[in-house]
């Protein structure tokens, strides 16, 4: 009884530990996440069974305002079967805490300054750009530039994103 007890202690320190390998929570909306490439993909790995949609922004960028809108509500549509995440490129911390705070999507971002993250989800050359995976991880597709309306985005979503 003893060594089930102990066993079962253990598990749960083993659980609490390494907080960052742990997916975004709802807390974490409207937070910019650190960690860059290497945690983003961790992410992406642990969204494996659902497609997932990343939006590549950044706060000085004038279609990403406008098509955020239209991620929020569509968050809010589809988050129990489709996992969202942001990618703030090119930006600083101050302003894209703003932006975010001006356009809450209700999903977390990675900070990526230097482009990395976008670089490798072919994301690099336009803002914004969003990137489809579907539920085994497989990049689906790659809309460069932003979406004109909801129901774009909504189509796509229903496209690429299973």
């Amino acid at each position: 009884m003893r060594f089930a007890l102990a066993l079962v202690l253990c598990a749960a320190l083993l659980a609490g530990c390494g907080g960052d390998d742990k997916p975004p929570t709802p807390e974490q909306a409207e937070q910019l996440l650190d960690g860059g490439k290497a945690a983003f993909e961790k992410r992406l790995q642990q969204a494996r069974g659902k497609p997932v949609v990343v939006n590549k922004w950044a706060s000085w960028c004038p279609p990403c305002r406008s098509e955020f809108p239209y991620f929020a509500r569509q968050f809010k549509k589809h988050r129990e079967k489709v996992v969202f995440l942001g990618v703030d490129a090119e930006d600083n911390d101050s302003d894209a805490l703003d932006f975010l705070e001006e356009f809450p999507v209700g999903f977390p971002s990675y900070k990526d300054p230097n482009s990395q993250i976008a670089a490798s989800i072919d994301a690099a050359v336009s803002f914004p750009t969003t990137v489809f995976f579907d539920s085994k991880g497989k990049q689906s597709y790659v809309r460069q530039g932003g979406y004109s309306s909801e129901d774009q985005l909504a189509e796509d979503i229903g496209r690429y994103a299973r």
